[in-house]
């Protein structure tokens, strides 16, 4: 098992910050992280949905397709699904503190695959690639006028 966590801090109204994450059709806006993200199921984030997207951890982009299990809006989105052996579970959860917000993306991968993906720095790779998305949300949110 490992874990990858993050946190940023977003100097934008939780409104804004929730808009531009919950609008997940509308990532190719900001987020290079996860390249073509669609729903699969469903209209709006909302547990039960299913959706795509791809990684770039290597040159070769890899599909990824959960499900959300649980969507608290304005407050928590845990996601899960498995691919090539190694299950993940990722929750973002967004707090209000006056004027800010801070998101906290928490990713646990578990696995037997693990071994090869440790040899192979996959959880470094995939840590990058959870930093440039929260870059990406706190510049999108801290740039625009949107909610």
């Amino acid at each position: 098992m490992f874990t990858i966590k993050e946190t940023v801090e977003i100097n934008a109204p939780l409104a804004t910050v929730w808009g531009i994450f919950s609008r997940m059709e509308d990532w190719k806006n900001w987020n290079t992280a996860c390249e073509n993200c669609t729903l699969a199921s469903g209209t709006d984030i909302a547990e039960g949905v299913c959706f795509n997207f791809m990684l770039r951890p290597y040159y070769l982009p890899l599909k990824v397709t959960p499900k959300i299990i649980k969507c608290e809006p304005g407050q928590e989105v845990v996601w899960a699904g498995g691919r090539l052996g190694i299950q993940a579970e990722h929750t973002f959860t967004f707090k209000e503190e006056g004027a800010k917000v801070i998101v906290t993306s928490v990713e646990v991968f578990r696995g037997l695959m693990l071994i090869i993906g440790k040899i192979l720095f996959i959880p470094g790779k995939l840590h990058r690639l959870t930093q440039k998305m929260m870059a990406q949300l706190k510049e999108h949110a801290e740039s625009c006028a949107c909610e």
